[in-house]
């Protein structure tokens, strides 16, 4: 191996361990934390009384939730999918999906 080579190997093998480590537990909890905050806030004018269930971690792109809670202007339970952009931290849901009653 040439000594360009070498040092262009001790390069990256320096650059690696920053790139491949982990968002600390903190980060993720401030992450599911904001993911919830958002999805329940767009979720809002479809439900009341809701919750969000966070997917822990999300896509590569997106943090992930289920929002469930009374449907507004109903009787019943309906639930959202709610989609937050990692990049831009802008949400989008779905329609409401009524639960259905056994």
């Amino acid at each position: 191996m040439g000594r360009t080579a070498s040092r262009m190997s001790v390069a990256l093998a320096l650059c690696l361990p920053g790139a491949a480590q982990a968002a600390t537990d903190e980060a993720w909890s401030r992450f599911r934390d904001d993911v919830a905050a958002a999805c329940l806030a767009e979720a809002a004018p479809l439900l009341e009384d809701a919750v969000a269930t966070v997917d822990p971690f999300g896509s590569p792109s997106f943090g992930l939730a289920v929002v469930r809670g009374k449907e507004r202007g109903g009787d019943g339970w309906a639930m959202v999918v709610c989609v937050y952009d990692k990049r831009t931290k802008s949400v989008e849901v779905g329609s409401a999906v009524r639960e259905e009653e056994d």
